[in-house]
């Protein structure tokens, strides 16, 4: 029940390290005129990682997430640091907010004073929240993972306990990518507490039950399209050999900075942007120093493998169910992707449970969430289209995301 005071102090020999590193990178080759196409562009990376190395600093970020209250405990076997940023208004929400991959606590930061001070910015004080961000198990500096096991359900109970140990009997709870899936995890785990779910970037996928395709709006066919023909590299060497990755990824920062910068690139808006158009490029570095002087990138990555494994989303393969597949996707539009997706996901036994707590979900113009299929696995009671923002809402669009978290947990609470 131990609940210790934590403060970020990364040894100076680990940054000195970092530089070294950094200096000496061994850069491949590239193939001339093929850009973004193939992976991230050598004369990009080398102009980031020569920032990072010269300009970037690591201490002046240090500092100013230490100006928050953090903590750790011990959960379930499970190191867990997290945030805990209290509101001044006393009948404040308290609300849990879970990051994803490659993402990190940090992630929210531009959010928590306007969610958990509103009054002095302006805003009504009634729209309150005392805010808990923690690093997810395996994340981080909630590390090291316990051990094999630590899905997304797992982690809803540590987190479930951890709002029971800082005496929260209500509480609301945010999550984006790995995050919005742990988020209704929880609601099942604690739906007695859980007064309300709110996700961005939500995955929804077919069950592979006749007619889940019929009432798709075009608009929603055309998600799934991207959704299969989206480049998901990463995911399979995630779930199925997170640690054989890894080497690389632990022993090289230029290596590191291109897995994560990659998917700010991808999932970010707009499309034919750059990362730093969508995200300040101190704050993706910020993100990229905590997996690498955490050590993390084998740990993040297992939650793909706990996923996959326990069949708790499908594989990856959504297009191998018929012939329809991802060229179906590709070639024809959503219905014989959708299709082949449906079978492939069928065969694969997930079989999705719907939560039964208050869900509000908001979509940006990079998400690929469906309606029908969330409104299937959840009680959605708000559904917001944005029609900008990408993946790492709290970076991109924050006053967006604290409008909408606002607005629904006013209805909810």
């Amino acid at each position: 029940m131990d609940i210790r005071p934590f403060e970020i102090d990364i040894p100076q020999d680990l940054l000195d390290d970092l530089d070294y590193r950094l200096a000496r990178t061994r850069w491949p080759d590239e193939l001339p005129g093929v850009g973004w196409s193939r992976g991230v562009p050598a004369g990009y990376l080398r102009e980031l990682a020569e920032y990072w190395r010269t300009r970037y600093d690591w201490r002046v970020h240090e500092a100013a997430i230490n100006e928050h209250p953090q903590f750790t405990t011990v959960i379930d076997g499970q190191n867990v640091h997290f945030l805990h940023v209290r509101s001044p208004e006393p009948d404040a929400v308290p609300l849990l907010l879970l990051h994803g991959w490659p993402g990190a606590f940090s992630d929210f930061l531009d959010v928590i004073g306007p969610l958990s001070d509103p009054r002095a910015r302006g805003a009504h004080p009634s729209v309150a929240f005392h805010l808990v961000i923690p690093s997810l198990p395996g994340f981080g500096f909630s590390t090291p993972l316990a051990g094999p096991g630590m899905g997304t359900a797992r982690m809803a109970a540590v987190f479930a306990e951890l709002m029971e140990r800082l005496e929260y009997e209500r509480y609301g709870v945010h999550g984006y990518d790995t995050g919005a899936l742990v988020a209704p995890e929880l609601g099942k785990a604690a739906p007695d507490r859980v007064v309300g779910v709110h996700v961005n970037a939500l995955l929804t996928f077919p069950a592979g039950v006749e007619g889940e395709m019929d009432g798709l709006s075009d608009a929603e066919r055309e998600r799934w399209t991207r959704m299969l023909n989206f480049n998901d590299g990463y995911l399979q060497c995630n779930s199925k050999r997170p640690q054989t990755v890894a080497y690389g990824l632990h022993d090289s920062p230029s290596g590191q900075l291109a897995w994560i910068v990659e998917k700010f690139k991808e999932l970010t808006a707009p499309e034919d942007g750059l990362p730093e158009d969508a995200v300040d490029r101190d704050r993706i570095l910020t993100d990229v120093s905590l997996y690498w002087l955490t050590g993390t990138a084998a740990s993040a990555a297992q939650v793909y493998y706990e996923e996959t494994t326990a069949n708790a989303w499908p594989d990856g393969d959504w297009g191998e169910g018929t012939d329809g597949g991802a060229d179906g996707g590709a070639d024809g539009g959503a219905d014989g992707g959708a299709d082949g997706g449906a079978v492939g996901a069928a065969d694969g036994g997930w079989e999705p449970e719907r939560g039964t707590v208050p869900t509000g979900v908001l979509v940006s113009a990079q998400d690929v969430t469906i309606r029908p299929w969330a409104e299937r696995d959840h009680d959605v009671v708000r559904w917001t289209e944005l029609g900008r923002g990408g993946h790492f809402l709290a970076m991109e669009e924050p006053d967006l995301l604290v409008d909408d978290l606002r607005a629904f947990y006013a209805s909810v609470r």
